[in-house]
């Protein structure tokens, strides 16, 4: 509120003041913690434009949620972990209940503070896997996917492409990943696999921020993979396809993560991108209700973020995507709490646990085709999402699979696994779910 603001309260007495204070409730600040400068930037603004024009779309199509205008405030983080943390703070103090770090590094330090807190914590495709187990970790989410989902997902790929699991027998996987918390949290999962199935794993580390990496193909090339797996970040992705390209590896054979499939990504490489193969966790056809809508209330008004530079791009998707549900969590927050009311952090948590995204709810959001179903849950806050492969034509993104489901009977004892561990090390008593 502005000094003139409090000075015309005091004036006029405490009702006015009341008043002025009932306004400012009912607008929701959605925290947007971005890094659109720095090495990462190429893959940090898509996403946090996609995710302003979502939010944006609400007010402008529907005039806010129940009522309730949206605010996005953005922090910039530059995908550093202290300056996140700062930015949580900061965030957090102007009313935020649901953080993006879009950083594993940072999502890793946020953990213990949304506990203290009762801050959501919505760590899209990202962050510590076994946050998953949602009565030990009640105040994160990880839907629709995890990194241990997408080595799943990728691994039964490459089984395909090799004719059946049991052909990957005897095969070479290298997985190629910058060095850092994001690039080693599905090591295990590949060593597991890697043991079940008999193929060689090669753990091939990069420097971050891994803009030289000659060497490292070099090296790649005298091991012959058969497939590569690339978990990097922002202009090292570019380099990685680059330099496939000059050691001659076929980029068809390659296999990039979600944050490593990005438009910057390929676009950047150029001639040498194409063909090179990512997963995503949501589809990348740009023919949707959503896309129609954001086009005719903020693209044709002048409204869109960065002068819609980014519209429409696999990473401005996902960014909408994050947005959404978010909103979709705060809608179910107030169908509980009540309709037109400003959601704090406990609100917020048990929304999130609420979604339940139908064939029919995906529709009416404007996303056919995009996503396939989720559901929540007290102890589930993964939601079993699907994953697919995508290619790159030389000037889009085109399906190059069907979805594609992790193998969860897998992966949860795993989750199950890190979970207790960490509630051991905290000393921190399992959430009762049948109580919720």
């Amino acid at each position: 509120m502005k000094a003139t603001k409090w000075i015309a309260a005091l004036v006029m007495g405490a009702s006015l003041a009341g008043v002025a204070y009932a306004a400012s409730a009912q607008e929701q600040v959605i925290p947007s913690m971005v890094y659109r400068t720095g090495p990462y930037a190429p893959s940090g603004i898509p996403v946090a434009d996609g995710f302003s024009d979502y939010v944006n779309l609400i007010n402008e199509r529907d005039g806010g949620l129940n009522g309730v205008k949206l605010r996005v405030e953005e922090c910039e983080t530059q995908y550093n972990t202290e300056r996140g943390v700062e930015c949580y703070e900061r965030l957090k103090a102007q009313g935020g209940t649901i953080f993006s770090p879009y950083s594993t590094g940072i999502t890793y330090a946020l953990i213990d503070r949304a506990v203290a807190d009762k801050s959501v914590i919505f760590s899209m495709g990202y962050g510590r896997a076994s946050a998953t187990v949602g009565n030990i970790f009640p105040w994160v989410f990880t839907a629709p996917a995890t990194y241990w989902g997408g080595a799943s997902a990728g691994v039964q790929y490459f089984a395909k492409e090799a004719g059946g699991k049991d052909k990957l027998k005897g095969k070479k996987i290298a997985y190629v990943y910058i060095d850092i918390a994001y690039g080693k949290e599905p090591i295990p999962v590949f060593q597991n696999y890697a043991e079940e199935l008999g193929f060689k794993l090669e753990l091939v580390p990069v420097p971050a921020p891994g803009l030289e990496q000659k060497s490292i193909w070099l090296q790649i090339r005298q091991m012959r993979p058969d497939y590569v797996y690339l978990q990097g970040w922002g202009a090292m992705n570019a380099v990685s396809i680059k330099e496939a390209a000059a050691v001659g590896f076929p980029r068809d054979k390659m296999l990039g993560v979600w944050w490593s499939s990005q438009d910057s990504d390929v676009q950047a490489a150029g001639a040498a991108a194409k063909g090179y193969k990512g997963l995503s966790f949501h589809g990348a056809s740009k023919d949707m209700g959503l896309l129609k809508d954001m086009k005719k209330y903020l693209v044709d008004k002048g409204k869109a973020a960065d002068g819609a530079k980014h519209f429409g791009e696999i990473g401005y998707l996902r960014g909408a995507m994050n947005a959404m549900f978010t909103v979709e969590a705060l809608r179910d927050a107030q169908e509980k709490y009540g309709k037109g009311k400003v959601m704090n952090g406990e609100q917020s948590r048990d929304g999130f646990e609420a979604i339940n995204l139908t064939d029919d709810r995906i529709a009416k959001l404007g996303l056919k085709g995009f996503l396939q179903p989720i559901k929540m849950a007290c102890d589930n806050h993964l939601g079993d999402g699907k994953i697919v492969v995508v290619q790159w034509s030389g000037d889009q993104w085109k399906t190059a699979s069907d979805w594609i489901a992790p193998e969860n009977q897998k992966l949860w004892p795993l989750y199950l696994k890190d979970a207790e561990t960490y509630a051991r090390e905290k000393n921190i008593a399992s959430r009762n779910c049948a109580k919720s």
